[in-house]
C-alpha cells in the first residue's frame, strides 16, 4: 500500500506515484508542482490540454511526446468495448462494478465475462501496490503544506482563475450570530428549568399542555437553527468559463445540457405559460448544438401537442431576435409586459422597428394558441382527430401508447436567418390500466431515459412548466461549478432559488419563501449543500444513475471490541466480522456503483456485489440505454443507429419498463412521496455527493405562485403531506443512511426538520387555543413571576429578537419578509399542516389516498385578481375557529375585569397579550378570509361559530382545569362565612 503521506492527485484522488526512474515523486508541472498523477496527466494530454490547469504553463516536450505515443483511439461502439477501455482510464471513466449478465455484449473477444476480467485486474493492481509499498516507505515525501506554498509562490499571475469562488460571511456578522445562538440555547435551558420546577397547581392541565408545546417548539428551533451555522455566499465568473472552454475559432467545449419541462393538464397549466417556458429555453445564451428541450405531457393532451407545433414555428423568429439584441428575459409574455425602458442599453437603430414587428408576431401567435385552447374546452364525442384524419393516440389519457415527436434540431427547421435551433422533443409516456405511474417522479424518470437515448447530455436541467428562464446565462452560471475540475467532481446538482412574478407587494401569504431561499439554503450550502426543491436545478446525470462521487470518504472504522471494566465481555470475532460485512453491504446499497473502496473488500464480498446486481436489474432491458449510462461525459455511442433511436426511445418509456428495476428506488427520481424532490436529493447526499447553491445577481428562473388563500393552503398541504409520507417510510432521515457515514450531522438535522415540521401543527393548535381558555376561565399557564424568573423570560424574549436581527444582517432579507414568514408559519401550521398529518397517517396506515388538484398557474387579467378569491375548503375551518375563540376570549376577559375591579386588570394584560399574539399572526388569514368585498363563505362562518360555541359550552359545563381541591376549599370558605 502507498505511504499515507504520499501526495494525492487533485483530479482522481489516487496517490500520485513515482516518476520514470522510480526514485522520486512524479511531477507533471515543474513550474507549480500541481499534484496530478501520470494517468490523469496523460488523459489531459490526450484530450488536447497541453498546459497545466493550475498555472497555464505548457507541459514538458518529452512528456507530451510520451502522451502522444501512448494515446490510443477510444472506441465506444459497444458496452464491452467501453468496459475494456475503461480499465486503463482509471477514475476518469466512472466504472460500474455490478455487472453480471450472459449477453454477448458483456463478454470479451475470448468469450469470458467482462466482470471476471475486472476482478483479475483488481487483484493484479492490489499485488503491484503491495510490492511497491516498501519503496514508498523509504521515500522522503514533501509535506502537502509545502506544496501549497510552492504553488502560491510560483503561480503565474496571468494564469486562468477559477470560474467560481466562495465568499464567507464576514466574521463581524457571523460571530455575534453564533454567540447569540449559544446564549439562547443556555437561556432556553434555564427557562425550561424554571417552567418545569414551578407548576401552576390551580390550572395544572393548562400548565402541562403549555410546557409540552414549548419543549416541542424548542426542538423545532434547534432543528431549524443549527443547519444555518456555516452560511456562505458564492460568486461565478462566466468570462473565465468562456476563456477555458470557448476559444475563438474552435468548437465550443462546454458540456451539453438537456432541459426537462413537465406539464399535466393544459386547462390548469395554460399552454401559453408552458410555451413561454419552452421559448425561453430555446433562446438561452448557450451553444445551440449543446441544448435540447424535452417537454413531458403526462396528460397526453392534443392541445399541448398542437401548441408546441405553433411554438416551434414561432421560435424560428423569436430565438434570433433574442440573441441579436440580447433580450432579457427571453420569455416573450414577460418581456413585452415588463414596465421598464426597453430602449436602455440598445445601440442598434433597427431595434425599435424589429421589436414592434416581433410584438405583432407574438400577438398573432397568442391568438392562434388561444384559439386552440377555446377549441379544446369541449371534447368531441368521437375524440380528437389529427390533421391527417387519424385519431389522436392520447384520447384516453389513462390508456394510450408512448408518443415522441422531434420538432426542431440539427435535422429540423432552421430559424429565419438559416441558423440551427436547439432540439425540441415532445414526450408522452405510455399509460395502461393496472400500472403504477408515480405521477411527476415517473414522468421525470421517463425523460431521463428518453434523453439518454436521443441526446445523452451529461447534465440535466429540470423546470416546472410555469418557470421560465429569466437569466439567459443561467446555464453558464451552473457550468461555472459543474465544469470546474476543483469543485465539480463531487457535485450532484446545482440548485437555484425560486423567484416569482405576480405576487402582491406585501406578499401577504409568504409566497416568495424568502427566508427559506435566502437564509436556510445559504446555511446548507456551507455544510453539504442545499436540498432539492423540485425545479430550477441542474443535475449531473451520473448522480441520478446511482453512481457515487469520485472521491468518497472512507467507511468509518469499527469501534474497538476490547473489554474494559464498563463495557462488559469482548464480543466474538465472528459477530464483528458479520457486523462489518452488513455495514459494508448497506453502504454499497447507498452508492450502487462505486469502485473507490472496492479494493477493501474480500473476494466473498466482491463476488456477492457482482453476482447480485446487474445492469438489467438496475436500468432495465435496453442495451442502448445501458450503454449510455457508461459514458461519463455524455454523448451518443458511435454504434447508435439514428433509424432505431426513436423505437428505442419509445421502448424505454413503456409503462412496464421499470418493473423489477431500481428506478424510483435507488436511481432517478425516488418514489414514495408526493414531494419526490426531497427524497431524490436526500438519497444523493447519503451517497456522499454534495450540492451547490447558485444565486446570480439576476434571478436565473422565475415562476408563478398561487396567491389566493385557498390555493396557497392546498399547495402547502401537498408539501406537508409529502413530508409526512417520508417520515413514515424507510427513507426517514431519523434512521436511514447512517451506515455509510456520508451524510453530515448538520445536514441530517436539516432533512429531519423537513419531515417533522408538519407535526408542529399539533402543539401549535393547542398553544393557540390556550389564550382563549385562559381568558374564559380566569386561569393562566404561568405562576406569579419572581425576579429571577422575569430575567429568564426577558432574556429569552431578547435573544429571539437579537437572533432575528443578526440573521437579517448577514442574509439580506427584510424585517417584513421575516415577519410574513413567521405569520404564515402559524397560518399554515394550524390549517394545512394539521390536515397533512391526519391525511398522511390515513394514507400510510389505512390506505386512504388523497387526490390533489394541480394548482392553477395563470392569474386573472386584473393585477392580483386572484388575491381576493375565496374558495370553499375544509382547511379554512381550524384557523377561523381559533380566531373566533380568541376574539370571544378577549371580549370575555375585558368584561370579567370590568366586573371584578382594579385588581383584575394586572393579570388580564398577560392573558390579552397572549391572545393578541395569536390574532396578530392570523391577521393575514383573517384579511384573506374576508375577501375583496369583506364577504366570507357562509359555510365557513357557520362551521367556525358552531365549533366555537360548542367548545365554550362544553368548557363551562366540564371546566376540567379547575382542581377538585380548589373547589372544596371554596365551598368550605363559603360555609364558614355563612
Amino acid at each position: 500500500m502507498m505511504h499515507p503521506e504520499t501526495p494525492i492527485c487533485n483530479t482522481c484522488g489516487e496517490h500520485i506515484g513515482f516518476g520514470p526512474d522510480g526514485n522520486g515523486v512524479f511531477v507533471g508541472c515543474h513550474e507549480c508542482n500541481f499534484p496530478i498523477c501520470k494517468s490523469c496527466l496523460e488523459y489531459e494530454i490526450n484530450e488536447g490540454h497541453t498546459a497545466c490547469i493550475q498555472c497555464g504553463t505548457p507541459y514538458d516536450g518529452n512528456l507530451t511526446k510520451v502522451g502522444e505515443m501512448e494515446k490510443e483511439p477510444v472506441t465506444r461502439n459497444t458496452m464491452a468495448a467501453h468496459l475494456s477501455n475503461s480499465q486503463d482510464a482509471g477514475l476518469h471513466a466512472r466504472n460500474v462494478s455490478t455487472v453480471s449478465t450472459v449477453d454477448t455484449e458483456m463478454t470479451d473477444e475470448s468469450g469470458n465475462p467482462i466482470w471476471k476480467n475486472r476482478v483479475e485486474s483488481w487483484k493484479d493492481k492490489k499485488n503491484k501496490k503491495k510490492k511497491g509499498g516498501d519503496k514508498v516507505a523509504k521515500e522522503v515525501q514533501v509535506p502537502e503544506d509545502q506544496h501549497i506554498e510552492e504553488k502560491q509562490q510560483s503561480a503565474d499571475p496571468n494564469a486562468m482563475q477559477p470560474p467560481s469562488q466562495i465568499i464567507p460571511i464576514p466574521k463581524s456578522q457571523i460571530t455575534p450570530y453564533r454567540i447569540v445562538i449559544i446564549l439562547r440555547l443556555i437561556i432556553l435551558g434555564l427557562f425550561f428549568h424554571y417552567r418545569i420546577t414551578n407548576p401552576v397547581e390551580s390550572s395544572y392541565g393548562l400548565w402541562l399542555t403549555s410546557v409540552i408545546c414549548e419543549i416541542w417548539f424548542a426542538i423545532s428551533w434547534v432543528l431549524d437553527q443549527f443547519p444555518k451555522w456555516y452560511p456562505i455566499n458564492r460568486v461565478t465568473f462566466t468570462d473565465e468559463l468562456s476563456a477555458r472552454y470557448e476559444r475563438e475559432g474552435e468548437p465550443s467545449e462546454l458540456a451539453a445540457v438537456d432541459f426537462f419541462v413537465s406539464t399535466v393538464d393544459p386547462l390548469k397549466e395554460p399552454p401559453l405559460i408552458t410555451a413561454n417556458t419552452v421559448l425561453s429555453i430555446l433562446a438561452v445564451d448557450y451553444p445551440v448544438e449543446k441544448v435540447s428541450c424535452y417537454v413531458s405531457d403526462d396528460g397526453a393532451a392534443m392541445l399541448t401537442f398542437e401548441s408546441l407545433v405553433e411554438t416551434a414555428e414561432f421560435a424560428r423568429k423569436w430565438v434570433p431576435f433574442c440573441k441579436k439584441f440580447s433580450i432579457e428575459p427571453r420569455a416573450p409574455e414577460f418581456y413585452f409586459s415588463q414596465k421598464i425602458d426597453y430602449l436602455k442599453d440598445k445601440v442598434q437603430p433597427s431595434f425599435v422597428k424589429e421589436r414592434r414587428a416581433m410584438k405583432r408576431d407574438y400577438e398573432e401567435y397568442k391568438v392562434r394558441v388561444n384559439a386552440l385552447v377555446a377549441k379544446a374546452q369541449k371534447t368531441p364525442e368521437e375524440g380528437w382527430t389529427m390533421q391527417d384524419g387519424t385519431p389522436w393516440p392520447g384520447n384516453n389519457p389513462r390508456d394510450h401508447p408512448g408518443m415522441i415527436q422531434v420538432f426542431l434540431g440539427h435535422s429540423g427547421a432552421h430559424d429565419i436567418e438559416g441558423n440551427e435551433l436547439p432540439r425540441l422533443v415532445y414526450v408522452s409516456r405510455e399509460k395502461r390500466p393496472g400500472y403504477q405511474h408515480h405521477k411527476k417522479a415517473g414522468a421525470e424518470n421517463a425523460l431521463v431515459r428518453v434523453s439518454a437515448v436521443l441526446t445523452n447530455a451529461p447534465y440535466i436541467l429540470n423546470l416546472d412548466c410555469d418557470h421560465y428562464v429569466n437569466n439567459s446565462k443561467a446555464v453558464r452560471e451552473a457550468m461555472c461549478f459543474m465544469m470546474d475540475p476543483q469543485v465539480g467532481r463531487d457535485v450532484c446538482y446545482i440548485q437555484f432559488p425560486q423567484r416569482f412574478d405576480g405576487i402582491d407587494r406585501s406578499d401577504r401569504y409568504a409566497n416568495r419563501n424568502t427566508v427559506f431561499f435566502d437564509v436556510n439554503m445559504k446555511g446548507l450550502d456551507g455544510i453539504q449543500g442545499p436540498v432539492y426543491v423540485g425545479t430550477g436545478c441542474v443535475f449531473y446525470r451520473q448522480a441520478l444513475y446511482g453512481y457515487g462521487p469520485q472521491s468518497l470518504p472512507t467507511l468509518p472504522s469499527p469501534s474497538s471490541s476490547s473489554s474494559c471494566c464498563c463495557c462488559g465481555p469482548k464480543k466474538p470475532k465472528k459477530d464483528l466480522e458479520e457486523f462489518k460485512r452488513d455495514a459494508r453491504r448497506d453502504d454499497l446499497n447507498a452508492a450502487i456503483f462505486n469502485l473507490k473502496e472496492i479494493e477493501s473488500y474480500d473476494d466473498y464480498e466482491r463476488s456477492l456485489l457482482i453476482s447480485q446486481m446487474s445492469f438489467e436489474k438496475t436500468f432495465g432491458m435496453s442495451s442502448v440505454f445501458i450503454e449510455s449510462t457508461l459514458m461519463e461525459n455524455g454523448g451518443l455511442a458511435e454504434s447508435a443507429n439514428p433509424a432505431t433511436m426513436i423505437n428505442e426511445a419509445i421502448h424505454v418509456i413503456s409503462c412496464g419498463y421499470e418493473e423489477k428495476t431500481a428506478w424510483g428506488k435507488e436511481i432517478g427520481w425516488i418514489y414514495g412521496s408526493v414531494t419526490e424532490d426531497i427524497l431524490t436529493g436526500f438519497k444523493m447526499h447519503c451517497r456522499g455527493w454534495r450540492s451547490i447553491y447558485c444565486m446570480p445577481v439576476r434571478p436565473a428562473f422565475k415562476g408563478s405562485a398561487p396567491i389566493n388563500l385557498s390555493d396557497r393552503l392546498h399547495q402547502v398541504l401537498r408539501w406537508a403531506l409529502g413530508s409526512v409520507e417520508i417520515f413514515l417510510s424507510r427513507h426517514c432521515p431519523l434512521w436511514y443512511g447512517w451506515g455509510g457515514g456520508r451524510l453530515k450531522l448538520l445536514q441530517r438535522l436539516a432533512y429531519i426538520n423537513t419531515i417533522v415540521y408538519p407535526f408542529t401543527s399539533l402543539p401549535l393548535v393547542a398553544y393557540c387555543t390556550l389564550p382563549a381558555i385562559c381568558l374564559l376561565t380566569g386561569k393562566f399557564i404561568i405562576p406569579t413571576l419572581s425576579n429571577i424568573a422575569a430575567v429568564w423570560f426577558l432574556g429569552l424574549f431578547l435573544s429571539i429578537i437579537t437572533t432575528s436581527v443578526l440573521e437579517i444582517r448577514w442574509s439580506g432579507v427584510s424585517i417584513e419578509e421575516l415577519w410574513r414568514n413567521e405569520q404564515f408559519w402559524v397560518i399554515g401550521g394550524v390549517s394545512a399542516h394539521l390536515f397533512a398529518v391526519f391525511q398522511g397517517f390515513l394514507k400510510m396506515l389505512a390506505g386512504v389516498d388523497t387526490n390533489f388538484t394541480v394548482t392553477a398557474k395563470a392569474a386573472d387579467d386584473q393585477e392580483f385578481g386572484e388575491l381576493y378569491m375565496i374558495k370553499w375548503t375544509t382547511v379554512l375551518i381550524p384557523p377561523t375557529t381559533l380566531l373566533v375563540l380568541n376574539l370571544v376570549g378577549v371580549v370575555a376577559g375585558f368584561s370579567d375585569a370590568l366586573n371584578k375591579g382594579y385588581e383584575a386588570w394586572g393579570p388580564l394584560f398577560g392573558k390579552v397579550f397572549f391572545a393578541f399574539w395569536v390574532i396578530l399572526h392570523l391577521y393575514p388569514f383573517l384579511k384573506g378570509l374576508m375577501g375583496r368585498q369583506n364577504r366570507t363563505p357562509t359555510i365557513v362562518i357557520l362551521w367556525s361559530v358552531l365549533l366555537a360555541s360548542v367548545f365554550s359550552l362544553v368548557w363551562v359545563k366540564i371546566d376540567p382545569f379547575v382542581s377538585k381541591g380548589d373547589s372544596n376549599l371554596t365551598q368550605g370558605c363559603i360555609a364558614i362565612d355563612c
